[in-house]
């Protein structure tokens, strides 16, 4: 099954529940308005956008996620590289590579993972 599109104001929202999950909805909708500056409403509308689309589960007002960050990361990276890159890995590590300037740890570290 494919992640579920995630939009950015959404994976904000997300990145606070991964950091303190399972938590209850009202300590969540507390986090949101001290972190994002949403009012009550709006964290309850998102709760249930994500959980429609099968992103978070909220049972028993406790909030728990049914999709991990790296599934987030890797289903938004997959598409960035289709749609922009036209599927081509060499062409995006070219395109970052000429970006900014990257450190021997960092070069090392993506020739590790590409001889991996």
């Amino acid at each position: 099954m494919p992640t579920p599109k995630i939009f950015e104001s959404e994976y904000r929202f997300c990145l606070l529940l991964w950091a303190n999950e399972p938590i209850a909805s009202p300590k969540l909708t507390k986090l949101c308005k001290e972190e994002l500056g949403w009012s009550k409403s709006t964290t309850y509308t998102v709760i249930k956008r994500l959980s429609d689309r099968g992103v978070v589960k909220n049972e028993n007002t406790i909030v728990t996620s049914l999709v991990s960050k790296e599934e987030v990361q890797v289903s938004e990276m997959n598409e960035m590289l289709e749609k922009t890159f036209e599927g081509s890995i060499p062409a995006f590590i070219a395109a970052f590579a000429k970006r900014q300037a990257l450190s021997d740890t960092e070069i090392d570290e993506i020739r590790r993972i590409i001889e991996k």
